[in-house]
């Protein structure tokens, strides 16, 4: 419990789009078992699925775009509920079709409007927190969504074989509780004034272009790009670890990926309370590199230990740490350093360089795994792996530099201690 209090203090608003988040994520039954379904429902070879991987994030670029636009313009809260609503229906309807291209088409015309609603979502979390409880505030919207997926994917495992329709009428379900929750309960998303020096560099500049901020601050372009290869090597989770679950195990490779992915989930749920708190004096920049070094050590494991099931298991724990180190660090360390007028934007630029760069290399392993197999395919998503790291590096080292006033703030706070 001593953990859980560091979460007290935020604002009622907070609270309440943490519990729309587990709620939401009680749900996402889809995502989790796509590789399998594309793979043994439709038939579909690893390079065709990475032909989908890429096609649907493409789709999905001009959303995120938009997406950021309504964030910085529009009533976020609006944004939200007025998406949520479209992606339900494209649930509901996914459920009573057969399954078939239609089915995923339906599937992706809901992502779509998820990664309209995203900028809001996320914008909000930081419009509603002072700059000192930022991080609490992410790290309470993670640990939410993660509650919500302790469940979910191993109950997909068990649906996927001969009940997956079931898993679009939850999936649709819990969208619309979330909803409801957020329509209803939510009265106020006036922003937080923040003062302190350490707010500085978030004065809002609502006349100047998303070019010129960036211009003003080379480093976010350097910690967008840092993320891109990090979210390009995360994504293989989700794609070469259950293809070769497959491969090696069969059809039950679905109910031990379901159970890894919910290990991921309990994993995020225990600890990241624990290394929020434990780690509350370590800089964004040192979580990310840690985060990302703890992902590739993961990822060393699985393959070193493919074919062994309790190999899954730890190298699923260890890749779970890297995971809440990051995260925990990845949105604060973007909403203090730039104006809180354009967060949406930032936000959906980000989303889509990720995307560009996350497609290359689903395209690339897709290709790699259908010719060589496993091993090889390993050893590039390593070494994108490895990108992120030597990035993360220098950005640690210039940081300091480019925000001084960040820097200032932490250390009066430990004099004073």
């Amino acid at each position: 419990m001593k953990l859980l209090n560091q979460y007290r203090g935020l604002r009622r608003e907070i609270y309440i789009l943490f519990f729309g988040r587990i709620v939401t994520n009680l749900g996402s039954m889809i995502w989790p078992v796509m590789t399998m379904i594309l793979n043994q429902k439709l038939s579909f070879s690893a390079s065709q699925i990475s032909y989908f991987f890429i096609g649907s994030s493409i789709l999905m670029l001009p959303a995120n775009l938009i997406g950021g636009k309504l964030a910085d313009r529009f009533n976020k809260k609006k944004v939200i509920v007025i998406c949520d609503c479209v992606s339900i229906i494209c649930y509901f309807i996914s459920a009573a079709v057969p399954l078939g291209i239609g089915t995923i088409i339906l599937f992706i015309a809901a992502g779509i409007f998820q990664s309209i609603e995203y900028p809001s979502y996320d914008a909000l979390f930081a419009d509603l927190s002072a700059t000192k409880d930022r991080e609490r505030a992410y790290s309470l919207e993670y640990l939410g969504g993660n509650l919500g997926l302790v469940l979910s994917p191993t109950i997909a495992g068990l649906l996927f074989k001969d009940y997956l329709w079931l898993s679009f009428i939850i999936s649709g379900v819990s969208i619309a509780v979330s909803t409801v929750l957020i329509a209803v309960l939510i009265k106020d998303i006036t922003p937080v004034k923040d003062e302190d020096e350490e707010a500085a560099y978030q004065e809002k500049k609502d006349g100047q272009s998303i070019f010129r901020v960036l211009k003003e601050n080379p480093l976010i372009l350097l910690y967008i790009f840092c993320s891109a290869f990090y979210f390009a090597a995360y994504g293989q989770y989700n794609f070469i670890m259950p293809l070769d679950m497959a491969a090696v195990h069969g059809e039950s490779g679905a109910v031990i990926f379901g159970t890894v992915s919910s290990l991921n989930c309990i994993a995020v749920v225990l600890f990241t309370p624990l290394i929020t708190k434990v780690f509350a004096k370590m800089r964004d920049t040192g979580k990310m590199l840690t985060g990302r070094i703890l992902v590739f050590a993961g990822y060393l494991i699985f393959l070193l230990l493919l074919g062994f099931v309790p190999g899954y298991y730890a190298a699923m724990l260890v890749f779970t740490w890297g995971e809440i180190f990051s995260t925990v660090a990845e949105g604060p360390y973007v909403t203090v350093r730039i104006p809180a007028s354009h967060r949406g934007r930032i936000n959906g630029i980000m989303t889509v360089i990720c995307t560009a760069i996350a497609g290359g290399v689903d395209f690339s392993v897709g290709q790699l795994y259908d010719r060589t197999g496993s091993t090889w395919t390993w050893v590039l998503i390593l070494s994108v792996t490895l990108v992120s790291i030597i990035i993360s590096v220098i950005l640690k080292l210039r940081d300091k530099r480019s925000y001084p006033k960040l820097y200032k703030e932490k250390t009066a706070v430990k004099s004073v201690n």
